[in-house]
């Protein structure tokens, strides 16, 4: 009797921490789909559930959250509140707040070098670009450059030695030497230059100028323009499939996404997005794309292979950066 007591508690003890562990993993799994939207007018960052498409949460952070990026070790996901003066780390998983640091000057866009070891953010509002020392944990700030007017977004070359950096009042693009804090060169182009992104190659920058239709590609080391490839009206931001070969480019004016394949240099599609499509997300198995939707305070899911949007969810008011952990390559 006594033995087979004992049986039936090992059991429920075995079954108790079966059910355990399979709830910690439905727990994790369900951590990872989740998609992190800024809405920037709102101050709040905005949790959706990336198979349901619900909204789990809402967090109030600095003003006018624009973009956000995970750190090197994907450990935590930055957002960066630009008139918040503030960096905001989340669980990337789950989206949860680990820290804050303070006294970040106008954060607009951020980015690290690949070899991780600069991270730099532009300060939209207040015409400078700062330059921080990354140890893996800790920023210390190296310098502060001046430029011309409304920096923008950050690009890099591929052995981190130079930052490139659009302005969109100037309509200009500069590059940064980052061994010595200090900007290179500096060439015009064309209006309102906004996203920015290199070549997989190393070889070209890839500019999205919102004033036209274009995207502008520059040879950086020649500081010339080689070509324009026609878009839509607002051109403005850039994510690559992940494939090494194709990017989008996001046309908030046009109301459209396009296709440019990086070793052509051609449009090689579109995609058709009501609402003011900014910035982008593809997940891991390249099917599927999130995209913030600017002046209907909405997300469109496109599905890639149809190039159809399949859902529309509410959102705060200007969404801008998206983000989700199981996401493709940036490249």
């Amino acid at each position: 009797m006594f033995c087979s007591f004992r049986r039936i508690a090992v059991s429920a003890c075995l079954l108790a921490a079966a059910q355990a562990h399979a709830s910690v993993a439905q727990s994790n799994a369900a951590q990872s789909n989740v998609v992190v939207v800024l809405n920037s007018r709102d101050a709040t960052v905005q949790l959706l559930d990336q198979a349901t498409y619900k909204s789990l949460q809402t967090i109030a952070v600095g003003k006018e959250p624009h973009h956000l990026m995970p750190t090197p070790d994907n450990k935590s996901l930055i957002v960066a509140s630009s008139m918040g003066n503030e960096l905001l780390f989340l669980d990337p998983k789950s989206g949860q707040v680990q820290r804050r640091i303070k006294d970040i000057v106008d954060p607009y866009q951020i980015g690290f070098t690949p070899d991780q070891k600069w991270f730099v953010a532009t300060a939209l509002r207040l015409d400078h670009v700062d330059l921080y020392r990354f140890n893996g944990k800790d920023f210390t700030l190296a310098k502060r450059l001046p430029l011309a007017k409304l920096p923008s977004h950050v690009a890099f070359d591929a052995k981190s030695t130079m930052a490139f950096v659009t302005q969109q009042g100037s309509d200009q693009v500069s590059a940064i030497d980052l061994a010595t804090q200090t900007v290179k060169w500096t060439m015009p182009v064309g209006k309102l230059p906004a996203g920015i992104a290199m070549t997989p190659d190393d070889k070209y920058l890839l500019v999205g100028i919102m004033g036209s239709d274009y995207v502008e590609v520059i040879d950086w080391r020649t500081q010339k323009t080689v070509k324009r490839i026609k878009a839509g009206a607002g051109t403005h931001n850039f994510r690559a499939q992940g494939d090494s070969r194709y990017t989008y480019v996001s046309n908030r004016v046009a109301n459209s996404i396009n296709i440019i394949d990086q070793k052509t240099l051609e449009n090689v599609g579109q995609i058709n997005v009501p609402g003011g499509p900014d910035c982008m997300e593809i997940t891991a198995d390249g099917k599927t794309m999130w995209v913030t939707l600017r002046w209907i305070k909405k997300v469109a899911v496109i599905d890639l292979a149809s190039r159809k949007v399949v859902k529309y969810i509410p959102v705060g008011r200007s969404p801008h950066g998206v983000y989700f952990a199981n996401a493709s390559a940036r490249m």
